[in-house]
């Protein structure tokens, strides 16, 4: 596998980033930023920053690519960016466990679900959070080595970003990235989770990757009607949703696409099932829209995490 290592000195445009969370996504979102010339701090547990490598790679098909980032257990210097990484279930313990003294320009959470930017917003204040979805299935294989699955990466990022990162965008762009602003914040965080929590249940219920699930008639009548249910809940909540748009997207996904939520739930870790699932029948309860589909998608999940205990 050929390997890549691009080497540039930080200019004096370039933008100081910090991310937390060096699982798949942050590790990932890492190497393009050090190779474009950023500056970029990967921010850790204590517990593990004796054992993260200061370099981390990627590999892709298209072969390694890999890059030298700071590793630290605490931000105290000033950063433009504060990248957020965690997966939700994770995000109070790691605000609580990583000390942020720095100054921070804006905070970008990539998190899935949508219950995370109000708990954000009322800590660290509205404009200073820029929420933000990433499309990508990347997993770490152990500390500073991610393998990138999907051929592609699509970040959105809410306009409330505005000027201040494009030049971040164009960078991330040069790295194979679809970058894209969104007008409506509400509906980019409710477009993700209409395709990610029906997929994501289905595959961690029945343990089938997308073609499975496809390929069999009932599990796809299942996906089909949770994709009806959580869109009908979107547009309740002001999103701009269409379950047709919805099915084209999972539809193009790999045939072997597994979610983070179906790899944590059969390998009996932690998972996001309440932030994707939990997220949609709470929601669906304000507005007193019922969901039973995705509520019984949901108790089957809990049914294998039990069982696994």
């Amino acid at each position: 596998m050929k390997l890549q290592l691009v080497t540039r000195e930080r200019d004096k445009n370039a933008v100081r980033h910090a991310i937390l969370g060096a699982g798949g996504v942050g590790g990932f979102l890492a190497v393009p930023l050090a190779n474009a010339g950023e500056e970029v701090i990967l921010l850790v547990r204590s517990e593990n920053l004796g054992t993260h490598p200061e370099t981390v790679r990627v590999e892709r098909a298209k072969g390694m690519i890999e890059a030298k980032v700071r590793i630290r257990t605490s931000l105290t210097d000033d950063v433009d960016v504060l990248w957020i990484a965690v997966k939700a279930h994770q995000l109070q313990g790691a605000l609580r466990e990583v000390s942020l003294r720095g100054k921070i320009g804006s905070i970008i959470p990539l998190l899935n679900g949508v219950e995370h930017v109000p708990l954000l917003r009322s800590t660290f204040g509205y404009p200073k959070v820029v929420p933000a979805t990433i499309v990508v299935s990347a997993e770490r294989r152990s500390p500073g080595h991610i393998v990138q699955h999907s051929p592609f990466a699509r970040l959105s990022i809410s306009v409330l970003g505005g000027r201040k990162l494009l030049g971040i965008s164009s960078r991330l762009q040069s790295a194979g990235f679809v970058v894209e602003f969104a007008q409506d914040e509400n509906t980019m965080l409710w477009k993700k989770l209409a395709f990610l929590a029906p997929l994501a249940l289905t595959g961690a219920a029945s343990g089938k990757d997308k073609h499975g699930v496809f390929t069999d008639s009932l599990w796809k009548e299942r996906l089909h009607i949770a994709v009806e249910e959580v869109c009908a809940v979107a547009r309740a909540e002001g999103a701009v949703v269409d379950r047709g748009d919805v099915l084209a997207v999972i539809g193009g996904l790999p045939p072997g696409m597994r979610s983070s939520l179906q790899k944590d739930v059969w390998s009996g870790v932690p998972s996001e099932l309440d932030a994707i699932g939990g997220a949609i029948v709470r929601a669906g309860e304000r507005h007193r829209i019922k969901v039973p589909e995705i509520e019984r998608l949901v108790s089957e999940v809990e049914g294998i995490v039990e069982a696994s205990k």
